[in-house]
């Protein structure tokens, strides 16, 4: 997943990630420009997910 990927769509993105997993706050969820793989890892460490298993959360359509 691509900066540009990651933070053109990531309102949608939080939203998804929030309505699977109740636990994830606003905080865990904060993109910081050039923080991108400091915010995956502490999701993947707080969701016990692989980066591939985030990837293919986050960019699964409905």
């Amino acid at each position: 997943m691509n900066k540009q990927e990651l933070s053109g769509n990531w309102n949608e993105q939080k939203g998804r990630l929030k309505q699977k997993f109740a636990n994830l706050t606003d905080d865990d969820l904060m993109f910081a420009e050039g923080k991108k793989d400091e915010m995956l890892g502490k999701l993947q460490k707080k969701l016990g997910k692989t980066n591939e298993e985030l990837h293919k959360i986050m960019t699964e359509r409905k």
